[in-house]
């Protein structure tokens, strides 16, 4: 997690070819026309691997999950796949979701754990998965915690960043895939940043019903003043996983 200073990024040319990419993937999905660029990125979304496994496990195991609901084995799969190997898979209220698995698998990936307290790249002291330590932790850089506490840190930033994606959405309805890229941005960044004052172009898209205005909005690369590596990769992934329910890391090799 990272401290309140870490702002987006919406100039050069990749992010606006990754804007571009971004309208066409939606559009795809979404359009039945059959002009030869629509066509091919519908096949290349069925060949995707995340979309492969979907139809393999999707009729067999969102039967038996509760209304609103998907099993951790199909979180964050493919609305698009889902809708055709299962009728009753749709959106649904944010408040009716939780983290995925594979979302907590690639967060704590994409933050590692270390159990001495050390300052982040934007120097903030921070512990575990990606916790920014607070006055009531009482601790302080180069303290050393448990396992047990790291995880216990984790499940209490999960779930401070859910409310804060809840909060932020209101009544917009989201996907298992879109729920996640969503909570791992409020988790990197903080869920301050969400608010309407901190980001109002990822407010007004969420208003609008704006589901590729969302994934324009989920950019966020520089730390105390300067961008981080580790937070280009990081937006790309949280993109990839909000378009292509694909949560695969993005770094080469």
């Amino acid at each position: 997690m990272t401290g309140p200073t870490t702002v987006r990024d919406h100039s050069g040319p990749n992010i606006a070819r990754k804007k571009r990419g971004a309208r066409a993937k939606l559009r795809a999905m979404h359009s039945g026309d059959n002009t030869p660029r629509s066509a091919k990125l519908r096949r290349r979304l069925k060949r995707a691997p995340w979309a492969l496994a979907a139809v393999s496990v999707a009729a067999g195991s969102l039967g038996s999950c509760a209304p609103g609901q998907t099993s951790d084995d199909v979180r964050g799969w493919s609305y698009q796949t889902n809708l055709k190997t299962n009728p009753n898979f749709t959106r649904v209220n944010a408040a009716l979701l939780a983290t995925s698995e594979r979302m907590r698998k690639a967060l704590a990936q994409e933050e590692g754990m270390r159990l001495t307290v050390y300052r982040d790249v934007a120097g903030y002291p921070t512990v575990g998965i990606g916790h920014l330590v607070r006055p009531e932790d009482g601790l302080k850089v180069g303290d050393r915690i448990t396992r047990e506490q790291a995880m216990a840190f984790l499940a209490q930033d999960l779930k401070t960043a859910e409310q804060a994606v809840v909060d932020v959405v209101g009544d917009l309805k989201l996907y298992q895939h879109e729920f996640d890229a969503l909570v791992d941005l409020a988790y990197n960044v903080g869920e301050g940043t969400l608010s309407e004052s901190e980001s109002p172009d990822l407010n007004r898209a969420i208003a609008l019903a704006d589901y590729t205005g969302i994934a324009e909005e989920l950019d966020y690369r520089f730390a105390g003043g300067r961008i981080a590596g580790g937070l280009v990769h990081r937006s790309e992934r949280r993109a990839q996983i909000f378009l292509e329910a694909n949560y695969a890391d993005v770094r080469p090799g």
